[in-house]
């Protein structure tokens, strides 16, 4: 790393698009950018979208500050079928009529879930194990079982329910996995369930409204690079 990226440290707030990987977007604003060390603070999932933090430069040490925060999220779970991802990401499979269920249950198993939890992170998952990514694992249809881990789930809105879609809230601790949430109410409703939209709205004070969208992020880089040649 030369002199002047070392002086050089910036955060970006980006709306992560549909199907785009968090290093994907990493890879497109260190492209454009020109500095070697870009990262990102606190993974979504390809089919998520929402608020990421990018750190370029000096910026990059303060990466664990920025993940480490509490995050948001908006999103719906689908009552009565799952996948193997528990999101649609692997293929739909039908488990139960869900027709059954009224509010007053689907409210009593969101509380079960508030508060401080033992959570099993999914197998189709960017946490290692041995050296490995476990979702590279469960594609090649390993099974790897993943201990329990503490987390804090600090509010679990039911916000919508119109089955057996179920729309959401979610106020949480660092590392606390969505898909598993939609996981564990399908096992308690006994119906299923996955996780069928996400969108992350927070980290700490950053908000999703104050995001770039990608694209005029990049512009914008680009624009003033040249400007400075």
């Amino acid at each position: 790393m030369g002199p002047k990226e070392q002086a050089y440290g910036a955060v970006f707030l980006v709306n992560k698009p549909y199907r785009w990987t968090s290093f994907d977007v990493v890879k497109k604003i260190r492209n454009a950018l020109k500095v070697k060390k870009v990262g990102h603070a606190g993974t979504l999932d390809p089919l998520a979208t929402g608020l990421l933090i990018i750190c370029a430069g000096k910026e990059t040490k303060n990466i664990e500050g920025y993940q480490s925060q509490e995050k948001e999220y908006e999103g719906s779970f689908v009552l009565g079928q799952t996948t193997e991802s528990f999101d649609l990401e692997r293929e739909v499979i039908n488990v139960a009529d869900p027709s059954f269920l009224d509010e007053s249950a689907i409210q009593k198993a969101a509380a079960s879930l508030t508060g401080e939890i033992m959570q099993i992170p999914p197998s189709h998952s960017a946490i290692k194990k041995d050296g490995k990514r476990v979702y590279e694992s469960a594609r090649r249809g390993i099974t790897v079982i993943l201990d329990p881990r503490p987390v804090t789930v600090k509010k679990f809105e039911i916000v919508r329910i119109s089955l057996p879609e179920v729309h959401f809230r979610i106020q949480c601790s660092k590392g606390t996995y969505i898909r598993s949430l939609a996981r564990d109410m399908g096992e308690i409703l006994g119906v299923g369930a996955y996780l069928s939209s996400l969108k992350r709205t927070a980290i700490g004070e950053f908000r999703l409204e104050k995001a770039w969208e990608l694209d005029e992020l990049v512009e914008k880089i680009n624009k003033e690079r040249n400007e400075n040649l």
